[in-house]
């Protein structure tokens, strides 16, 4: 709503010093997010208070936070939004149609997701500079633009999934796959990535692809215990000891690919490679590998 995106993050990482500082002694909010939004709009207040008031922008903008804030002061429903998750609601904000899908992904992953620029530009296999430069000129036409930052409904957020599903994605493979650090895996964003899918098969129960991401995360995080050795060394997938793969995630992804197959995705790119991915977790070891079924659903794919 500032219009500002430089202004807007300086503001959000205030309300996050602003939580380290006051929950250690008050106690975490029942709904943090809606916590930390408040106070960065109490902030940004502030900060357009202080501002020449002769600014007649800077003084709309004012008066119509402190509408908002008068007409609105719960603002647990402010942000009550049928999403019902903050770090998803905002991927789906940064997604604007204004930027084109590879700024779109990428300036999600930098502000909301907080992956650095390498990261970035490794998952899209493209220079750090070409990402960096990518993600600035984002930022600057969201500023340029004065367009709101506003959570979609309807077509508009049908419009925006693709995108998001992407950004998931790729917080999952940096997770699967880390690009920087000692360690092979980063179990933790591999969790994060399956925790929003979660809540994407929820809130578009009728999208195929997504039920396809879900079923690939699934299925290939279902492998992580298997993935490396004692020393942190990875061990490629024929070598790997099946009894350790998680016979659980196993089942959930089976069943996320049926989704997506009941639904008419088997053409999709993310069940495509879910349905690669079942031939392998079907298997009870490398050499009963269904390769026929393997090459029949590559085979769907390019037709």
């Amino acid at each position: 709503m500032l219009r500002d995106v430089p202004l807007a993050e300086e503001l959000t990482q205030d309300a996050l010093v602003a939580a380290l500082e006051s929950w250690p002694e008050t106690g975490v909010p029942e709904r943090p997010g809606a916590w930390l939004m408040a106070t960065a709009k109490r902030r940004a207040l502030d900060q357009l208070r202080r501002a020449p008031m002769l600014a007649r922008q800077h003084r709309m903008i004012a008066a119509a936070l402190e509408a908002e804030q008068s007409a609105m002061p719960d603002f647990d429903s402010d942000l009550d939004d049928d999403i019902g998750d903050e770090m998803l609601r905002l991927i789906f904000t940064a997604c604007h149609p204004v930027l084109s899908p590879e700024a779109r992904a990428a300036l999600a992953l930098r502000m909301v997701c907080g992956l650095t620029t390498e990261e970035i530009a490794r998952a899209f296999l493209q220079a750090e500079e070409t990402v960096a430069q990518r993600i600035v000129r984002a930022k600057r036409l969201l500023s340029d633009s004065g367009l709101s930052y506003e959570t979609p409904q309807g077509e508009e957020r049908t419009a925006r999934l693709p995108t998001v599903l992407e950004v998931v994605y790729l917080i999952f493979n940096e997770g699967y796959t880390a690009a920087r650090g000692e360690d092979w895996l980063r179990p933790q964003l591999c969790e994060e990535a399956r925790r929003l899918g979660r809540v994407l098969t929820a809130l578009a129960p009728q999208e195929p692809e997504v039920h396809g991401l879900m079923a690939l995360m699934e299925l290939n995080a279902s492998r992580n215990a298997a993935r490396t050795g004692p020393a942190g060394e990875p061990i490629l997938l024929m070598d790997q000891d099946r009894s350790l793969w998680d016979a659980l995630q196993i089942r959930r992804g089976l069943e996320a690919l049926g989704r997506a197959s009941a639904l008419g995705g088997d053409g999709g790119c993310y069940t495509l490679q879910a349905a690669i991915a079942a031939c392998h977790a079907r298997a009870p070891n490398q050499e009963s590998t269904d390769w026929r079924a393997l090459s029949n659903s590559m085979a769907g794919y390019r037709r």
